[in-house]
Parts: structure tokens; sequence; C-alpha cells
């Protein structure tokens, strides 16, 4: 079977995803656009040779509808012959978009393609694509009368069966600040593609660094905030529930965009290319729609069971900190060494722009091997609806 490679790793610094946040006032389109150029521009690439770029981004709707991979693509002056689709598997659609490509260069259908994905939640916030409507037919209120839930309730679930104290949130959620923030120091800057954004005043910067993280963030100054769900008819319903889920240790709505060049090892050696890192394994599986967020913990056990690797033999971990009491049960259950673990700080310092937290991970992840010389490097994502992706790359 062909082998498919990771030639480069592309992101965009992370903004608030709110109006007035550092790239708020940049269409989404046009900040995908950046990362695609830069990693065909960083590789002296000749764009015409991508066969497909698919990229993954979760609300599809307003300046983020009709297919914004084509769109960007073409903003990003790619020929117009490259084509371009747009994935939705919920937070983990990056990350399923470089399956995809992956997939498709192993099966032999790709030789070159880009994975990519963006999130403007500044312009196209959570919900907006409802358009005050239920997405819930009657067939699926028939499985489920009493309801599912929102991922903060799901993440109060987790906290509460895993026994996952405010404290042990909290303090999880300060060294995730505090491992940015360190990496900040130049860690990043291999991966990051600066974006110019202009001001009301027509004004440029050029903005480099990532805006949701905050150094000096402590667990006891996270302990004075307020559970962000808490809701009597719930805690009527699931009395377990301690409201122990805030701001500080949940991500917080982000706006990014990134990318991965992925290539079968042939060509990027016609081409005259090094790869970084080659995939080395996926999955994907369904879980408990209510709980929601513990399918990463079945989805690395059945990586894990592909490979035939054991999770000692993993050097790095990235799970996605949609919420800390995520990683913090997914390394309970796997039994994962906690200083492998999100080793520069994950999304509640990073931030998650929901499509595009998968390559963003997947950017970090390559980043952080070459860095520390290990060999395999695993990423997981819980996602809506109950699933979640699980990746095992190897650096090469």
């Amino acid at each position: 079977m062909t082998s498919a490679v990771i030639v480069d790793v592309v992101r965009t610094p992370s903004g608030k995803g709110k109006p007035g946040g550092i790239l708020s006032g940049t269409h989404p389109a046009d900040l995908l656009s950046y990362v695609l150029k830069a990693i065909v521009e960083r590789n002296d690439l000749d764009p015409v040779l991508v066969d497909d770029v698919i990229a993954g981004c979760v609300s599809q709707a307003g300046e983020q509808a009709l297919n914004i991979a084509r769109t960007a693509l073409l903003s990003a002056g790619l020929p117009e012959t490259v084509p371009g689709t747009t994935i939705d598997r919920q937070c983990g659609s990056s990350q399923q978009a470089a399956a995809f490509a992956a997939q498709g260069v192993m099966a032999g259908a790709y030789d070159v393609v880009i994975a990519c994905g963006v999130e403007s939640m500044s312009r196209v916030p959570m919900g907006f694509a409802f358009g005050g409507k239920s997405v819930y037919g009657p067939a699926h209120a028939a499985r489920y009368p009493e309801g599912l839930v929102n991922q903060g309730i799901s993440a109060e679930l987790v906290a509460a069966r895993w026994k996952l104290d405010r404290e042990t949130l909290d303090a999880f959620s300060a060294r995730s600040h505090e491992r940015a923030a360190a990496a900040g120091a130049g860690a990043f800057d291999r991966e990051i593609v600066p974006v110019t954004v202009t001001g009301e005043d027509g004004s440029e910067t050029l903005v480099r660094t990532d805006e949701t993280v905050r150094p000096g963030t402590t667990a006891e100054g996270l302990a004075g905030l307020r559970a962000s769900f808490q809701n009597e008819a719930l805690a009527a319903r699931f009395p377990e529930i301690a409201w122990r889920i805030t701001a500080g240790n949940s991500s917080p709505l982000t706006d990014g965009a990134s990318a991965a060049l992925i290539m079968s090892e042939e060509k990027a050696s016609a081409l005259g290319l090094r790869p970084r890192a080659r995939f080395h394994g996926f999955s994907v599986v369904g879980s408990d729609p209510l709980l929601m967020l513990d399918g990463v913990v079945p989805a690395t056990q059945k990586v894990l069971d592909r490979t035939g690797l054991s999770i000692e033999d993993i050097d790095l971990y990235e799970v996605n900190e949609a919420f800390a009491s995520v990683p913090l049960m997914w390394q309970h259950e796997v039994g994962a060494a906690p200083e492998r673990l999100n080793v520069r700080g994950g999304a509640i310092a990073l931030g998650h722009p929901m499509g595009s937290s998968g390559t963003r991970l997947l950017t970090t992840l390559v980043n952080a091997l070459e860095d520390t010389g290990g060999r395999y490097g695993l990423q997981t994502m819980c996602e809506g609806g109950g699933m979640a992706n699980a990746t095992i790359i190897e650096r090469l």
C-alpha cells in the first residue's frame, strides 16, 4: 500500500471568537486562504499538482457556507482546476479531512492533497446554522424521548462519573496556559502563519501570536469562576452533577485556520520534498450521544489495536481540551503518562476553532515530535453527537 506522508503543517494564530477578537475582522474564507497560500509557498509547490483540498468546517452557514474549501483555495490564488470540498464531523472535521486525504493517497486516488480547516466563531457563532429550527426530527426524538443535552452538560456528566473535582479541573486548565505560554517563546514559530488584520482606522497589524493564551493563569484564580451551564431542570434530571465546568476549564470560542500538505512518499521524493511524518493508523467511532465526549477512549483503543501499538509506545499525545474533564478522563482510562499529554498546552489555552482544531492538533504534534525526538504521536478528538477520531503518526 502507498505510504501517506505529511510534508508540512501550518496554522494561523488563535483569535478570540467574539466581536473585537484579533481575527474577527477577517472573512473566514480569507482566513483559510492564508494557510493554503502559505503551505504552497513554503514548499515551493506547483499548485496545479494539488489533486484536492479537503476542509473541515462545522458551522457551514453565512460567510462559511457554499463550500468554503473551494472559495478559500480560489482566494489563495490556487488554479481554478484545483477542486475543494468541505466536510463536517463536528469538532473533528479537519482531523477527518486529514484522514480522508491520507486514505485517498494510500488508495491511489491522490498524489498531492491539502487537508485543512477553518472556523470563525466571531462571525458565524455557534448555533447560527440552526436558523432557529430544531435539527432533530420526530424519529430522533422518539429514540431519545428525554432529549439530548449540550456539550457543557456532557462535560459535567464526565466530571461527575469520573469523580473529577473542581480543583483537579482548574489545575489542569492552569497547566494548559502555563505550557502554551512557555511554548509561545519560540516553539510555535515554525507552525504559525502571520495574519495581516486591518483596523477600523485602516491601519494594518501583523498578528503572530495566540490571543487566547493567558500567561499567569493559576488554579486559584480559576477557582473564583462560576459554573457555566447550571440549570434547575437539568439538575433535577442529573442529580450527580456538581456543576464544576466553568469558562476557565473549558476551551474558549475561537477564530483560526490550519492546513496539512499530504502526499505519497514517492511523490514527495520526486518533488525533492522531505516528509516530516507518516500516517500510521486511523480510527473513528460513535459513542453515546448523551455522554457525547467519551468516544476518545474507544477511538484510542481501536487505533492502538489496529497498529499493534500500546499506549506506552506513543511518545506524545494531543487530546483536544474541549473541556478539562475530557483529557483527564481519557488519561485515566487509557493509562497515559500525564507528562506526554498536550505538552505545549491544549485548546483551553490555544483555543478551539471547531473546524480547524483537528489539523491544529496535527500541526502542533508534528512540531513537538521533531523538537523532542519522539517517534510516535497520537491525536484524538471528541465530537458533537457522540463521535471521536484518533490518528497515529510516525515522525520521519
